[in-house]
């Protein structure tokens, strides 16, 4: 009997080495999208992230000089850089004294008084030129110059210095405002031009710190110093006059407190200068401004009135046509006709064989409102600014103008918290300092612990309120958010109208006592329909 033949399972058994090849990865992550290296698209595309020394502090004097020059010589440029200024400073930030009261063991009451004693002395120096060592500007006046310098230059720059007293003025406190350009690197090129990859860095030689740009660091990055030119290295107006460097120390030995004020917004690590605001956007802006001068140019030369006077009798000149025509003894030339006037009602006489053209003065510009409003846009948005807000000008519903505008304070306000941040708060705890020494100002504690100097130097910085398209639906908003909880008095006075709330409240009172003087009812304050919650 012969064997039954069973169906087996084929059994699975490895390769071979070498039997199949390996397969090909076409697409892993980014290497067949923005890390391709083999698309058409992509093939030329090569950039390089370096260091910030490489990609920042080598092009950063380029970067100022075009930055300045768009802000001079390019309405879109100085729109951007005065929109951000009237907007986040506007005529100064005014300071709102905040202290911890309950730390400081003090009631409600006596922390106002405090508040308002200290508002009334700060003024009493931010309001006279005795704050400027230049004595120049008051202290509001100099926060729209550094803000400015910041826009321009990348980093705005001040010192805080001390000399005696004024008559008129109690305080020794004074702040110098001085050019970003005067920070630099001592006796190197860079000095002079913009600076090579080996002039960015370099070492200190009596302590081994490295110096990047003016900046003195330690071993851990810190900052230590600063070395500041005598004054800006590409005078013009004094090119052989020697430069002097002087390295000041960053912060006071036994204060604690800064000396030199660098306002900036770093967005890299390891970055210790900033960027100009148009930096991102000068390729575009430039091109904007060429194309603009180019089609006003162009309308201009169309907008003339141009005639020509041709002649068609067998290819004679118009000088000859004209001897022909009138008698020996009449000088005519072809210059004559130059006084012919054009005119309502006005009748020329031209000799035969004499005609007109005038030059088609007709010109489309159909594209150029589209395309630079897209242009615009893409600024705007790089910068932070809406183009409507750019343009000032809004044309669309309220909701979209709205929305622009709020999108715009959103931003403001940002580089106001920044710019109170790194200016205005050091400047008034330096003059706090001040008058809690000399007895101007009475502060228990401070300078004896951190938390309680804290505790005395805490302050809010209001600015220009935002414009209020519907003030009914504005204020309506801000007396429900009172009424909730969600906000105070104080800060919506100052955001909405920038006035002082318990200046508001003392006013109403002695205006409503009026009303009654008169026999009339006081309006009530409460627009939002009742008490109930």
């Amino acid at each position: 009997m012969g064997k039954r033949n069973r169906q087996q399972q084929a059994k699975a058994r490895h390769p071979t080495i070498g039997a199949e090849k390996p397969a090909k990865i076409v697409n892993s992550g980014y290497s067949e999208g923005g890390a391709s290296r083999g698309r058409s698209t992509m093939r030329g595309y090569n950039p390089l992230k370096s260091s910030t020394k490489a990609d920042i502090d080598v092009n950063l004097t380029t970067l100022r000089n075009r930055s300045a020059d768009l802000v001079c010589n390019s309405p879109l440029g100085s729109s951007a850089i005065n929109t951000s200024r009237s907007n986040v400073i506007g005529a100064g930030l005014k300071v709102s004294p905040k202290i911890d009261y309950r730390l400081l063991g003090l009631t409600a009451e006596q922390a106002k008084e405090w508040q308002r004693n200290a508002f009334r002395e700060f003024n009493l120096w931010a309001n006279s030129t005795a704050c400027d060592l230049y004595r120049k500007n008051n202290f509001f006046d100099m926060q729209d110059i550094a803000y400015m310098s910041y826009l321009v230059d990348g980093d705005g720059w001040a010192a805080i210095k001390y000399r005696r007293p004024l008559p008129d003025n109690p305080y020794c406190v004074r702040i110098q405002l001085f050019e970003a350009s005067r920070v630099c690197n001592p006796n190197s090129s860079s000095s002079y031009g913009s600076p090579s990859y080996y002039d960015v860095e370099m070492k200190n030689e009596q302590n081994g710190n490295r110096i990047i740009n003016g900046i003195e660091i330690d071993a851990d990055g810190a900052v230590v110093g600063y070395w500041i030119a005598n004054r800006v290295p590409f005078d013009l107006t004094d090119p052989a006059a020697l430069l002097k460097w002087q390295r000041v120390e960053a912060f006071g030995r036994r204060s604690g407190r800064p000396n030199v004020l660098q306002i900036s917004h770093e967005e890299r690590p390891e970055q210790y200068r900033g960027v100009p605001l148009l930096a991102p956007v000068i390729e575009v802006l430039k091109q904007v401004s060429r194309y603009t001068n180019a089609e006003l140019t162009a309308a201009i030369i169309k907008s003339f009135y141009t005639l020509f006077f041709t002649t068609d009798t067998n290819g004679d000149n118009l000088a000859d046509v004209l001897n022909s025509t009138y008698g020996g003894n009449e000088s005519v030339s072809p210059e004559d006709l130059a006084h012919i006037e054009v005119g309502p009602g006005t009748l020329n006489l031209l000799p035969p064989g004499v005609d007109v053209k005038s030059m088609d003065a007709s010109r489309t510009m159909s594209t150029f409102e589209p395309f630079t409003n897209m242009m615009i846009s893409q600024i705007g948005a790089a910068i932070g600014t809406p183009a409507e807000v750019l343009l000032s000008r809004f044309q669309s519903s309220y909701s979209a103008a709205r929305g622009a505008l709020l999108q715009a304070a959103s931003g403001f306000k940002t580089r106001r918290t920044w710019f109170a941040r790194d200016f205005c708060q050091p400047v008034y705890e330096a003059w706090l300092a001040e008058a809690v020494a000399i007895g101007r100002i009475s502060a228990p504690g401070y300078g004896t612990d951190p938390v309680i100097t804290k505790a005395w130097s805490n302050a809010d910085w209001f600015g220009p309120v935002m414009g209020m398209l519907d003030p009914v639906k504005e204020v309506t908003g801000a007396a429900l958010r009172v009424k909730y909880g969600f906000s105070t008095g104080e800060r919506e006075s100052a955001e909405l109208t920038g006035t002082d709330y318990d200046s508001n409240i003392d006013q109403i009172a002695i205006e409503q006592q009026t009303w009654r003087a008169k026999g009339l009812e006081p309006p009530k304050a409460d627009n939002t329909g009742g008490n109930g919650g």
